[in-house]
């Protein structure tokens, strides 16, 4: 089952913040995309910028400090 994305502000598993505009398809190969806008800093991409990541990445758990968390964890609309 494919996960579902909404709309909305999203914090990293490492702190920055990101509010998350759509989940787009690649043309030819129909890979699913999330569109998300960078917030707040925790990373060295800078405020204000766009960018694309994997639904499958975006969606999925990582290992932190010995606990497992999403990657990106919804917080608000």
């Amino acid at each position: 089952m494919a996960a579902i994305i909404k709309p909305g502000m999203y914090r990293h598993y490492k702190g920055g913040m990101f509010r998350v505009l759509t989940v787009a398809k690649h043309e030819e190969t129909e890979e699913e995309f999330v569109v998300y806008h960078v917030q707040s800093l925790g990373f060295e991409q800078g405020i204000g910028q766009y960018w694309v990541r994997p639904l499958a990445v975006f969606a999925e758990e990582v290992e932190y400090k010995g606990k497992l968390l999403p990657r990106y964890k919804y917080i608000s609309s």
